[in-house]
């Protein structure tokens, strides 16, 4: 499986799950659900988030949403994240664990929920190996060119 890169994978405002930005379109954007496959076009004034766009507050800085998922990862394994519908101190003990110094002030049960939903839909239907932002190929000149 190919890796995800989180600048194509969107949330939209209304919608449930997540799209992948298929393309750009005069009247808005193409997204395809993950979970259907299923493509729609997005007005001007729907409200998409990419994932890469996304932060988790911590006591000192904001983590990027990819940092958070690659922590989850490393703590879960193979085994799924806790359900979004689980308690409020389920998905708290989950992500102090996953991410101790997250901002008990400013993430909430709520996001929590869809971080964990998120990364089960990533898990399920995408990767949740991750392109970096260094990795994109570009001109490498060998060094042994002359």
């Amino acid at each position: 499986m190919s890796k995800t890169d989180l600048k194509k994978i969107l949330s939209i405002a209304g919608e449930p799950g997540l799209f992948r930005f298929v393309a750009q379109a005069n009247a808005g954007v193409i997204a395809e659900s993950l979970s259907t496959g299923k493509r729609n076009l997005y007005g001007l004034s729907a409200r998409l988030t990419t994932l890469s766009e996304i932060s988790i507050y911590t006591s000192d800085q904001e983590v990027s949403l990819m940092v958070v998922f690659e922590k989850m990862r490393e703590l879960l394994g193979e085994s799924d994240a806790p359900l979004a519908k689980s308690s409020p101190e389920a998905l708290k003990s989950f992500f102090e664990t996953a991410l101790p110094d997250y901002d008990r002030d400013r993430f909430y049960v709520s996001h929590m929920k869809k971080v964990v939903d998120w990364y089960s839909q990533l898990k399920k239907y995408a990767s949740l190996d991750f392109e970096k932002p260094e990795e994109k190929p570009e001109d490498k000149e060998s060094s042994t060119k002359e």
